[in-house]
């Protein structure tokens, strides 16, 4: 199967849009074993600033920082 790119350009104004995208990496693409990157555009870039993670809830999915320690965990790449 061809490696996934998954795209975001929402920042941290709209909590859940902008986690969405990191869920569907960590708890689908890779936990079905699928060769994934997540890649941030425009306010998504805001994400990775130092300390905005932590304050992103977004409703019905993990907080955006346990999100980004997953990425990381699993070797999920981000590009911004």
């Amino acid at each position: 199967m061809a490696p996934l790119l998954i795209v975001t350009a929402t920042g941290p104004t709209d909590a859940t849009r902008a986690t969405i995208p990191f869920h569907i990496a960590v708890n689908g693409a890779a936990a079905s074993g699928v060769e994934c990157a997540v890649a941030l555009a425009g306010d998504a870039t805001e994400l990775l600033k130092d300390g905005v993670a932590a304050g992103v809830r977004g409703l019905g999915v993990p907080p955006l920082l346990e999100l980004l320690q997953s990425c990381a965990k699993r070797g999920i790449p981000l590009h911004a």
